[in-house]
């Protein structure tokens, strides 16, 4: 109990009080919770037997390693690679202790082939970036390219260029949107998207300067503006915004060549999202309070209200990669 109230007094003496944000962050999972810290990422799981299963990584910044990555724009694109593919390796991670009914648990002989040619460790890796690989391309079917070859339809009625960018605009909006929805009636998702609600809890109540305990998460609030859901939206809303501007200088009829010309675009749309989502954490007012309204409604498709398990767990998640100096993790 002692050593508990210790955790907290220095918890709250690192958060720096009301107002404070951090750059701490997490990822929901499969009965767990993902969290990165300034210089640690922790991720925790908890077992079919109510155990908590828990890995620890110290982490080195991309821009240490490579510094021309520490650029505005470019920091955006190399943060949004980084995050899916650590996000992936620990949902790979949580999934192994929740095996599916029925599931072969016998690798098959292409794991065994890889292990046998590059080990076990750049076997993983290689399935990780396999599935981040699958996971980006499906993502830009689903929200550019099936935009691009619905919205051409639309020259059926008339060859405006500005109409048909207005079409892909807004089926791409709908599309994302009725993607979260439909996730967020599936009843696998609705427990990972409860810890991703604890998830937030658990920082609004750092961030508040209040002792990291289950009754003190519990009263805040699960939607938090540095979302991913967020981020997410930003990109969708950045590419209106660009593929508007460039389609009305450079007129494209041929869907393919708007497709690809998207991708193009893409690595700038990250860069700009994330610079935006950055500048808007960073600041208060009317301007970042409208940017962020879409991103916070949004949750309420990707987020829900944790049991105390769940707390618990995103709770044990964060004190894991706290700093221990003060201010070490501002945002």
């Amino acid at each position: 109990m002692e050593e508990k109230r210790q955790q907290d007094a220095a918890c709250a003496a690192r958060s720096g009080g009301a107002g404070f944000k951090t750059m701490c962050g997490g990822q929901a999972l499969i009965e767990g919770i993902m969290m990165r810290g300034p210089k640690k990422q922790s991720i925790v799981v908890r077992r079919p037997d109510g155990a908590l299963e828990i890995q620890e990584k110290s982490l080195t910044p991309v821009k240490e390693r490579w510094p021309i990555l520490g650029l505005p724009l470019l920091r955006g694109v190399a943060a949004f690679g980084s995050s899916l593919y650590n996000g992936v390796t620990a949902l790979m991670f949580s999934a192994q202790f929740f095996p599916e009914e029925g599931q072969e648990e016998e690798p098959s002989k292409l794991e065994r082939w890889l292990e046998q040619r590059l080990g076990s460790e750049r076997a993983a890796a290689f399935f990780t970036t396999l599935a981040v690989v699958l996971g980006v391309a499906v993502s830009i079917g689903l929200f550019f390219l099936l935009p691009t070859l619905l919205g051409s339809a639309i020259t059926v009625l008339t060859p405006s260029m500005l109409a048909r960018n207005l079409a892909e605009s807004i089926l791409k909006l709908l599309i994302f949107v009725a993607y979260l929805a439909l996730c967020s009636r599936m009843g696998e998702m609705k427990r990972v998207f409860a810890y991703h609600g604890a998830e937030h809890k658990t920082i609004f109540c750092y961030e508040a300067g209040l002792p990291l305990s289950v009754d003190n998460v519990r009263r805040q609030p699960r939607h938090h503006p540095r979302c991913g859901t967020s981020f997410l939206f930003m990109v969708i809303a950045i590419s209106i915004v660009v593929s508007t501007v460039v389609f009305a200088l450079w007129p494209v009829s041929n869907p393919i060549l708007r497709f690809l010309a998207h991708l193009a675009m893409l690595p700038l749309i990250v860069g700009i999202s994330y610079e935006i989502n950055r500048w808007a954490g960073r600041h208060d007012g009317a301007v970042t309070r409208l940017l962020t309204a879409p991103g916070l409604w949004l949750q309420n498709f990707t987020t829900f209200e944790p049991d105390d398990s769940m707390i618990e767990v995103g709770i044990r998640a964060l004190e894991l990669v706290l700093p221990q100096q003060r201010g070490e993790d501002a945002w």
